[in-house]
């Protein structure tokens, strides 16, 4: 567990698992941080060297004034991927993490073997696209205050006692301005990649295969026809909260395990 000097950034990132084995990034989503990869890491770390960073801004990584984003992110990854020497990643991402394993899989393809995307932040269809204005607002004048009401309405009913709480927290202890402008930078940044028609521009870049599952049925429905990559495909997890790999870890463990070996769950 070390604090990483990239020269653009510090990030924290855990490293387990044996160091000549096929790399996994785990990468968590706005507002979390590494630590609710804990138990993945530690079962997949058998077979797998599992990196686990905490994004600029999260956790225990450096919070920077500006440029909290996803593409910055992205950015922070491939330098730490690079350094490492790990060799091409299987890249992991949750919701905003999606985003931002899927900006380095399409701007630095030689870091990346292939991409699971666990209920990705991106595809807003037009009656979502019309709430992020005043949602950004309220970040922007409220912050993680703000952001930990979203949180609190994630997940399902099935979920473990505690993982609300948990998730509330850690996104009350994100600084305001990283709660903004990440949020900023999924939805209405310059570039940004967040809504449904700029999210299928970019999908079509990336030229890895790629595993999504999506906890709502019309846009797992969506995200099949943008496919493009030989051997990828789309799943849909009903009756699960947007925290899916923590509310079902065992069958996330194992969705990634099967993955990577090529096997089809």
């Amino acid at each position: 567990m070390t604090l990483h000097d990239l020269g653009r950034i510090r990030l924290f990132c855990t490293s387990l698992g044996p160091e000549d084995a096929p790399a996994l990034l785990l990468v968590h989503g706005w507002g979390g941080d590494g630590r609710e990869w804990s138990p993945h890491a530690e079962a997949l770390a058998d077979r797998f060297r599992v990196l686990v960073p905490d994004l600029r801004g999260h956790g225990r990584s450096e919070v920077p004034d500006e440029g909290n984003t996803p593409a910055e992110m992205a950015e922070d990854l491939a330098v730490l991927i690079d350094s490492l020497g790990v060799g091409q990643v299987v890249a992991v991402g949750h919701s905003m993490g999606v985003q931002v394993v899927n900006l380095l899989a399409i701007r630095h393809p030689q870091t990346v073997r292939s991409v699971i995307a666990l209920d990705p932040a991106h595809g807003a269809h037009d009656a979502e696209i019309a709430k992020i204005p005043a949602r950004l607002a309220e970040y922007r004048k409220h912050g993680a205050r703000a952001a930990a009401s979203f949180v609190a309405g994630a997940f399902s009913p099935q979920a473990p006692p505690g993982l609300r709480t948990a998730h509330i927290r850690t996104m009350l202890g994100t600084p305001d301005h990283v709660v903004a402008q990440a949020y900023a930078g999924m939805y209405t940044d310059p570039g940004a990649v967040g809504a449904r028609p700029h999210s299928e521009a970019y999908l079509r870049r990336r030229t890895q295969p790629a595993l999504t599952v999506w906890t709502f049925d019309k846009a797992a429905e969506w995200e099949r026809g943008t496919l493009r990559v030989p051997g990828s495909r789309v799943e849909y997890w009903p009756g699960t909260g947007h925290y899916l790999h923590e509310e079902r870890t065992e069958r996330t463990i194992r969705l990634i395990r099967d993955w990577v070996n090529g096997e089809t769950p």
